[in-house]
């Protein structure tokens, strides 16, 4: 298992981008959260296999339909505890 931190820059706030990254994240079987941060930005913590990450990057990269993404940083992190997260 592997987990990533990624902080997504650009218009991803009021444009669907969390809920559509969880069904995203869903479908490649992560666990996590995503959520809004103050400055605009959009905050993922996700965890699982690594060929499921590392599609779910690319997809952070295209985000939802109305989203306009400037920028996706991806940090790895410490794996999370599975009990800290059963679903995204």
């Amino acid at each position: 298992m592997m987990a990533l931190h990624i902080i997504v820059k650009g218009k991803v706030q009021g444009v669907f981008y969390r809920s559509t990254a969880a069904q995203m994240a869903k479908n490649y079987s992560l666990v996590g959260y995503a959520k809004n941060l103050k400055d605009g930005d959009v905050e993922i913590v996700a965890q699982g296999n690594e060929a499921n990450l590392d599609e779910f990057v690319k997809w952070c990269w295209q985000g939802s339909k109305s989203a306009k993404v400037m920028d996706v940083i991806v940090k790895k992190i410490s794996s999370i505890s599975n009990s800290d997260f059963k679903i995204f």
